[in-house]
This record gives structure tokens, C-alpha cells and sequence, in this order.
């Protein structure tokens, strides 16, 4: 429900509460004139997937512009037909009634009886129905404000401004390939922002890896220089509920500056930031170690000094490896390390890490969890695993001056190839690879990356 804007330039948004308007507006205009639209022409936004990061970052536009309703149209598709099984029903409804503003919303918009149905067995909900009315099916405790939701992808997308990319990265080709279709008599050209993280592996005809942005790109024909990539240190619920976080935009300067702009909010605070795949790379990366995390987590019943000693090494990893990907690694180190850190501690890998070494999942499940959505870490450590293998890589061994390949020095990956992509030892090899007596100090796979020039443009498509 959209209350009038009062003189102190407060408006009541989709989910009751007050929503200071203050600059939202000048904003908007500012991204609406620089993509010609004029009075009466509205700038359409959509969001492709309802995971809980797609579906978050859709509330906070709807939060922050959804009021304007002469000016933009924000809406999400996702897949129709997914059914929430009771127990997701009843958990739900407590979560409902736990609430007074959700309970109040529902009661006044005439939804609150299906609840109750489904609690009782009476009769079922689908998961783009409850997204209507705020609840994300992989983030149930998290109540957000209503959106508008669309289940056919063409009649979402065929004259969409801007579309935000939600989908698993093992989903976006397939999708945009379809998307394209719609496209085909566009006159003028999307912007897509992807907030996908994972990523895929090339090894013909030279070993590279290939991103969401990439499949974009290859999918739609859409220039690069309108495809971004929003990554940052963010936990979905959080962002939400207004915790403080940072994220960066990152692409062509045409459209990240005043993307970033458009974007940031009080406690959203966005920058931009050229380098798109490299970053979008990273987001990857440390979606890798983060399961190995949860694993030595759970294997040693939270021990501070166990999980301490992984993250050195995994860390060590990763500086390694970053400096086969990009000329100047030491600009990463920040927005990195920041991502794992929040990875490690409450993301959804780190979750799916520990549930594999409590014994309460199996690799054989898959990657797809049910409230969780897709875990992006598994493809991830097939795809690094792999590429880093390849003897066109070889780097020089430290001790014996011999080629090798980059993955044989990196024990931690190597270690999660074995558990969840070759399923031929339990979680608990993770903390035989930490105890190994061979194991070096970090600190040398750290000056053995700095010592050499190990930089390969051709791992991320470059000539």
C-alpha cells in the first residue's frame, strides 16, 4: 500500500512501515534521463530469479523507487509451479504471527487465510504466490515487502531497461538464450546487472574461465559495456534488515557511476568499479573455500584455532591463485578478503560445508538444497580444480625447480576436488590436508606467487 507523500517527504511503502523518500527521486530522474525516457514512459526494471539475493536486492529497489509508481515499474520473474511442502507452511505461518506489520499486511490485503489453510493441511501454497506477499521460499524467516511477480519470462523481459541477473550461474545460459529471443526486435539495448557467482571452465582451445556476464554476453549479443557485475561481503537477510554493507558495481563507466549512484542507499553503500571479470571471478573463488570452512568448523566443533589455521592456508590459496588471474592482485586483497570473511562465517557454502561433515547432507543430494537454493561452491571447485590442472599452466615447484601444475599447490583444493566432485574420501580428509606434516608455512605459497610472474590473461579470456 502506497500512502501520499507528506512535507516531510516520507511515504508510506508496499510494507507499511515509512520510507523516507529524501533523494530517491532526483535518482531516479537523474538514471531516467540518461536513459531517454520521457514523462508517461516508464523505466522498467526486472529481476530474473527469486533466490534470496535476487529477491532482496528487487525489495530494496521496490523499497527505495517503488513509490514512484508514474516513473518505474519494478517487477521479478520466476519459474511458476514450485510448491512449499507443509512443514515450510507451518514454519511460515509462525513466522507470520511472530510479526505484527506482516500479520496486519496480510489480514489488510485479504492473504492471511491461505496461511492458515496451508498450516492445516487444507489446501497448497506456491513459491511466486508467497513471493507476492513477501516471503522468499529460500529465506522463510525474512519477511520483505510485497513485489510484483511475473511467471512468463517474455512478457517480464521483452521491453525490460534494466534486467538483474538472480540465476544460478548454471542456469543463465540456457535462460538468456530464451531471452534473446524476445529481443530480437528490440530497437534499443538492455542494461543487465548479474549477481550471479559462479563460474564455469573452458579447456578448449585454451583453458579459460568462462562467467554469468560472459554467458550473457555469448547468449544475447548484448555489448559487454552494458553488462555489470554487483558483488560485495553481503548476507542477504542482513542487507535487509538494514545492517551496514558495501558492494561494488563493476563494468564500463558509462553505466556503473550512475548505476552505483541509483544503487546506494544509507546502509547500502555501493561503489563502482571497472574491473567487471576479475571481480566477478573472485565472487567464485571464495565460494570455494567457504564449504572447506564449514567443514573444519563442524569437524572441530567450532574450534577458534582450527578454523584460524584453514583460513590461513585457504587464504594463502587464494592470493596464489589470484595472481594467475589478474596483473595487479594486491587490488583485490580488500574486496576478497571481505567476501570470504562474510562467506566463512554465515553464508550458505559455509552452511553446506558443515551439513556434509555432520553427516546431515551427502554429495550425492546435489547442489540444489531445499531452503538454501543452489550452492555455486560445488561447480566452483570443479571448475578451478580443472582449469588449474591443465599442463599449459605449469608453474615452477618451489623446492625442485620442476613444472607442476597450479592445483598441485594448492592442497585445500585439491582436497575439496577429492571429497565433492570425485567422491572418494569423507569430509574429514579437509582436516588430514591441514595436519599433513608436508604441509609449508602459507607464508611461502604467498612469496612463491609474488616472486614469479605467474599472470595468465588467457585464463579469463583475454588475447
Amino acid at each position: 500500500m502506497v500512502g501520499t507523500v507528506e512535507k516531510n517527504h516520507a511515504s508510506v511503502n508496499s510494507n507499511g512501515s515509512l520510507h523516507n523518500s529524501n533523494g530517491a527521486e532526483e535518482k531516479l530522474d537523474e538514471l531516467r534521463r540518461l536513459l531517454g525516457k520521457t514523462d508517461g514512459d516508464l523505466l522498467k526494471i526486472v529481476g530474473v530469479g527469486a533466490g534470496a539475493w535476487g529477491s532482496v536486492f528487487a525489495a530494496l529497489l521496490q523499497d527505495a523507487y517503488g513509490h514512484f509508481r508514474d516513473k518505474v515499474q519494478i517487477r521479478i520473474w520466476r519459474r511458476p509451479g514450485r510448491s512449499v511442502d507443509r512443514s515450510t507452511a507451518e514454519h511460515l505461518f509462525e513466522v507470520i504471527n511472530s510479526r505484527e506489520d506482516v500479520l496486519r499486511r496480510l489480514i489488510r490485503r485479504c492473504a492471511y487465510l491461505k496461511y492458515v489453510e496451508a498450516r492445516l493441511g487444507d489446501r497448497t501454497l506456491y513459491a511466486d504466490e508467497i513471493l507476492r506477499d513477501g516471503f522468499c521460499l529460500n529465506m522463510i524467516d525474512t519477511p520483505f515487502c510485497p513485489l510484483k511477480v511475473v511467471t512468463n519470462l517474455q512478457e517480464s523481459l521483452w521491453d525490460a531497461d534494466i534486467v538483474v541477473n538472480a540465476l544460478p550461474s548454471t542456469e543463465t545460459r540456457e535462460v538468456f538464450e530464451e531471452i534473446s529471443r524476445y529481443w530480437k526486435e528490440r530497437i534499443t539495448v538492455p542494461i543487465i546487472i548479474s549477481l550471479a557467482k559462479g563460474i564455469e571452465a573452458a579447456l578448449d582451445p585454451v583453458p579459460r574461465i568462462i562467467t554469468p556476464t560472459q554467458m550473457i554476453k555469448c547468449a544475447t549479443g548484448v555489448p559487454i559495456e552494458n553488462i555489470l557485475y554487483l558483488g560485495g561481503p553481503n548476507i542477504a537477510s542482513e542487507i535487509y534488515n538494514k545492517e551496514y554493507a558495501n558492494a561494488r558495481i563493476c563494468g564500463s563507466e558509462k553505466w556503473s557511476k550512475p548505476l552505483a549512484k541509483f544503487l546506494r542507499q544509507p546502509y547500502f553503500i555501493v561503489w563502482d568499479n571497472s574491473d567487471l571479470v576479475t571481480h566477478e571471478v573472485m565472487g567464485g573463488l571464495k565460494n570455494v573455500y567457504a564449504i572447506g570452512a564449514g567443514m573444519v568448523a563442524a569437524l572441530t566443533n567450532e574450534s577458534a584455532t582450527s578454523k584460524s589455521v584453514y583460513f590461513a592456508h585457504c587464504t594463502s590459496e587464494m592470493i596464489f591463485i589470484t595472481h594467475l588471474l589478474t596483473e595487479q592482485p594486491e587490488k583485490l586483497a580488500g574486496p576478497l578478503l571481505a567476501d570470504t570473511y562474510v562467506t566463512l562465517l554465515k553464508g550458505r557454502n559455509a552452511w553446506y560445508g558443515q551439513m556434509l561433515a555432520k553427516g546431515e547432507l551427502s554429495p550425492d543430494m546435489g547442489d540444489s538444497i531445499k531452503g538454501k537454493g543452489m550452492i555455486q561452491g560445488v561447480s566452483a571447485i570443479g571448475a578451478f580444480y580443472e582449469l588449474l590442472s591443465q599442463p599449459s599452466l605449469n608453474v615452477l615447484h618451489p623446492e625442485d625447480n620442476t613444472p607442476v601444475a597450479p592445483a598441485e599447490l594448492c592442497p585445500i583444493l585439491r582436497t575439496l576436488y577429492r571429497i565433492l566432485i570425485r567422491r572418494e574420501c569423507p569430509s574429514q580428509a579437509i582436516l588430514q590436508a591441514l595436519q599433513d606434516e608436508t604441509m609449508n608455512d602459507p607464508r611461502e605459497r604467498i612469496e612463491l606467487a609474488q616472486s614469479q610472474a605467474f599472470y595468465r590473461p588467457s585464463l579469463l579470456g583475454e588475447p
